[in-house]
C-alpha cells in the first residue's frame, strides 16, 4: 500500500465506522425484537429459529444516514414453500404491534419493520436446508452466506479493509444489486475483498481483471471453461463472473451491469492516481449551484419529479430509472444536454435534473425513396424537404422552450408514460 494511500485510509476509517455508541444503541433495539419475536415463535409452536444475517451480523457496517439489519427465520422443511410469507406474517401481528410494518413482494414476501426512524429491519422467510441441492430459494442461501464469511473473517484488520471498501463503493454510486443500481452487492464486496486480500489490492484487482474473468475464490470449478459451461447463461452478462463460495452454479455478481462496472473502474482509477478523502465521503448534489451555474451559460436548468404506483424499492426504482434513461434519450432529438443526474428516494417517487439548451434546428429522416406510401406521408408533414443518396429528410427550425415542449411532450405521449407505470410527472423548478 502506498504510503499516501495508507495515511488516507487510516483517517478515514473512524469517520465511515458506526460508532461504539450507535452500534449498541441499534444492538440493543435488536436484541429486545428478536426476544419479543422467539418468544412469539414458541408461543405459536413454529419449528422456524432466527438469526441475523447481512452487514450487522458480519460486523462489516458501515455509517449511513440509514441503517438496516436482515433477520431471517428459517422455517422447518415441514412446511409448504408457499405458505412461509403468510406464517410469518401471523408471527408479526402480535410482535409489531408499536412498528411500522410494510410488506414487500418478491420471489418470497418479506417484511419490512421499522424500530427508528433510522434503522429497520427486513424480516425474511427461509427454509431450513441442511445442503445446497435442498434450497427453493436464493434468500435460503443466506445462513450459509454468514457462516462462511465468519469463518473466513479471521482478523480486525480484514473487517476494517471491508468497511472502507463498503464506503468507497457506496459513494461511487455503484453499491446494491438492485436493478435500478446494477452495481456490488455487499456480499459481492466482502468476498473480492477477501479474494484480494484487501481494499487497495481490490481496486486494482478490479482495474487489472479481463472481460469476463472467472474468480473462484474455493477453486470449485477445475478452469474458467468449466464453470462458463456449468452457469446458466443468463447469470453470465457480467462484465466479471464471482462464484458463488456456497453454491457454484451461483454468480455472486450477476447484477453488475456493465456501465455500474466502467463507472466503478473510472471512480477507483481516479482515487488511485490521486488519493483523497473526498472518495469516502457522501457528495450532495447542491442543485442550486448547477441552477446558477447554467442560467451564467445561458442554459435552462430543469428540474422533474417522478411518480409510480409500482412498490417501493426496487421495482419503483427500475421503473423511474427506465422512464429517465426513455425520456433523456428522446429530448436529445431537440436539445443538447450537457448534464443530467436521477435520484430515487426509495418509496414511490424519484427525481432527475437536466441542464439543456435547444437545438436551433431539427433534422427529421425519413424513409428511403422506394418505399412510396411512408414518402407520401413524410412529405405530408414536412413541407421542406430534400433528398440525398436516395433518402429524404427534413430540417425544421426549433423554437420552443422547455416548458412549451414539455407540455406538448406530454399530451402526445400520455399513453406511454401510463404504459411505462409512471402516475405522475410533473416540472418543479
Amino acid at each position: 500500500m502506498s504510503k499516501n494511500i495508507d495515511l488516507i485510509l487510516k483517517d478515514i476509517l473512524g469517520e465511515i465506522s458506526v460508532g461504539k455508541k450507535d452500534y449498541l444503541e441499534m444492538e440493543k433495539e435488536l436484541n429486545s425484537f428478536l426476544k419479543n419475536l422467539n418468544l412469539e415463535i414458541k408461543r405459536k409452536n413454529i419449528s422456524a429459529e432466527v438469526f441475523v444475517g447481512g452487514s450487522f451480523a458480519k460486523k462489516t457496517l458501515i455509517k449511513k444516514e440509514n441503517y438496516d439489519a436482515d433477520v431471517f427465520v428459517r422455517f422447518d422443511k415441514k412446511y409448504k414453500r408457499d405458505e412461509l410469507s403468510l406464517i410469518l406474517e401471523n408471527i408479526l401481528k402480535r410482535v409489531c404491534i408499536k412498528y411500522k410494518v410494510s410488506l414487500i413482494h418478491g420471489s418470497r414476501d418479506y417484511f419490512k419493520v421499522f424500530l427508528k426512524k433510522d434503522f429497520y429491519l427486513e424480516i425474511v422467510p427461509v427454509r431450513k436446508i441442511n445442503s445446497i441441492k435442498e434450497y427453493e430459494n436464493i434468500t435460503d442461501l443466506s445462513y450459509l452466506h454468514v457462516k462462511y464469511l465468519k469463518k473466513k473473517i479471521k482478523s480486525n484488520k480484514i473487517l476494517e479493509e471491508i468497511r472502507l471498501a463498503k464506503a468507497f463503493v457506496l459513494f461511487s454510486g455503484c453499491y446494491g444489486a438492485e436493478s435500478y443500481i446494477s452495481g456490488f452487492s455487499g456480499y459481492s464486496i466482502e468476498l473480492l475483498v477477501l479474494f484480494y486480500g484487501g481494499f487497495e489490492k481490490f481496486l486494482r484487482g478490479i482495474l487489472k481483471a479481463q472481460e469476463k474473468e472467472v474468480i473462484d475464490i474455493e477453486k470449485l470449478y477445475k478452469n474458467k471453461r468449466e464453470a462458463l459451461l456449468n452457469l446458466n447463461s443468463s447469470k453470465l452478462s457480467s462484465p466479471i463472473i464471482l462464484i458463488d463460495p456456497t453454491y457454484k452454479q451461483r454468480n455472486a455478481l450477476a447484477a453488475l451491469s456493465k456501465e455500474s462496472f466502467e463507472k466503478f473502474k473510472e471512480y477507483a482509477k481516479s482515487f488511485l492516481k490521486t488519493p483523497a478523502r473526498s472518495y469516502f465521503i457522501h457528495k450532495k448534489i447542491d442543485l442550486e449551484e448547477i441552477k446558477n451555474k447554467a442560467k451564467k451559460e445561458n442554459k435552462e436548468f430543469i428540474s422533474i419529479d417522478l411518480f409510480t404506483e409500482k412498490q417501493e424499492g426496487d421495482i419503483a426504482g427500475s421503473k423511474l430509472l427506465k422512464f429517465y434513461k426513455n425520456f433523456i434519450k428522446e429530448i436529445s432529438k431537440f436539445y443538447f444536454v450537457f448534464d443530467s443526474n436521477f435520484n430515487y428516494s426509495g418509496e414511490k417517487k424519484g427525481y432527475f435534473y437536466m441542464v439543456l439548451k435547444k437545438k436551433d434546428s431539427i433534422v427529421f429522416n425519413g424513409p428511403p425513396t422506394n418505399e412510396e406510401v411512408s414518402l407520401r406521408e413524410f412529405k405530408k408533414i414536412h413541407k421542406n424537404f430534400k433528398i440525398k443518396d436516395k433518402k429524404i429528410f427534413a430540417i425544421e427550425k426549433f423554437n420552443l422552450n422547455f416548458k412549451d415542449f414539455f407540455k406538448i411532450w406530454k399530451k402526445k405521449n400520455s399513453k406511454k408514460i401510463k404504459d411505462m407505470y409512471i402516475s405522475k410527472i410533473e416540472i418543479k423548478n
